[in-house]
């Protein structure tokens, strides 16, 4: 990392496009497809019938389905559980296609991830506001006794809960403001938020994820940063929306704001 913020985060807006625009990134997800729906096992447009088998997905295929498993042709019947590494790691392909066992609050899904999908090939780079260290604020995180967890709806319009750690507070535009975060497993933070921005200049929603508070919980919170949710590469992904009292009464129009057009 070099001394000059502005070409680091230049150097991280490059890598962020490249990751987004790769064969297995975001713009990639074509479907998403829980298997309560199929409870006959076949999926439309999916080769195979899969079936849920209480904590593993079942599937079946013959040598005419065309699937790999681990790599190698498949023809019988495999027990899948979850998917968790990258996708291109996933167990299954499909011509091209990773095929990625999800689980959800107990419920099987398969993602189609194809490399040749219309996003991908329309795909013109993401709209950031360069670089500005008015963005970048001092922050305290304050923990929660234990984990609580909120029902938020998410982007395919079901409600489910979202993990909650503690609170991020920090002053904005001479405001003190509050974010209730997630701690990931690597000690960042994670935040879904919204602003006054949201839906006009910027997404409806975005994501924040500072780094790892010191001990006595201070933070820096760099605005800069802002992400995109995986949502606004892909119809498909599930994104949850912000919990109560993560809408901003003011302006962020920092970080990554949206697509941009074709």
């Amino acid at each position: 990392m070099s001394t000059d913020p502005q070409q680091d985060w230049q150097h991280w807006h490059e890598r962020r496009e490249a990751a987004v625009a790769s064969s297995y990134g975001p713009l990639s997800l074509t479907g998403t497809h829980w298997l309560a729906d199929f409870p006959e096992g076949r999926i439309p447009a999916i080769p195979g019938e899969w079936r849920e088998d209480g904590d593993e997905v079942v599937l079946t295929a013959g040598a005419e389905d065309g699937l790999t498993v681990d790599g190698k042709p498949f023809a019988g019947t495999v027990r899948l559980t979850a998917d968790h590494g990258p996708i291109h790691e996933s167990r299954v392909e499909s011509a091209g296609r990773r095929l990625v066992v999800l689980r959800r609050e107990g419920l099987w899904a398969v993602r189609d991830f194809d490399p040749d999908s219309e996003a991908r090939r329309a795909f013109r780079g993401i709209e950031a506001t360069p670089y500005d260290e008015r963005w970048v604020v001092p922050g305290v995180f304050r923990p929660y006794g234990e984990t609580r967890s909120v029902r938020v709806e998410n982007a395919d319009g079901r409600e489910r809960g979202l993990g909650l750690s503690g609170e991020l507070s920090f002053e904005l535009h001479g405001g003190e403001h509050v974010l209730q975060v997630a701690v990931e497993d690597d000690g960042t933070l994670w935040a879904v938020f919204a602003d006054a921005t949201g839906g006009r200049d910027s997404y409806r929603f975005r994501f924040l994820r500072p780094e790892a508070p010191a001990a006595d919980g201070s933070v820096t919170v760099d605005f800069n940063r802002t992400l995109l949710p995986p949502c606004a590469f892909a119809d498909h992904f599930i994104c949850p929306f912000p919990p109560p009292g993560n809408t901003l009464d003011t302006a962020v129009p920092a970080g990554e704001r949206r697509l941009r057009p074709a």
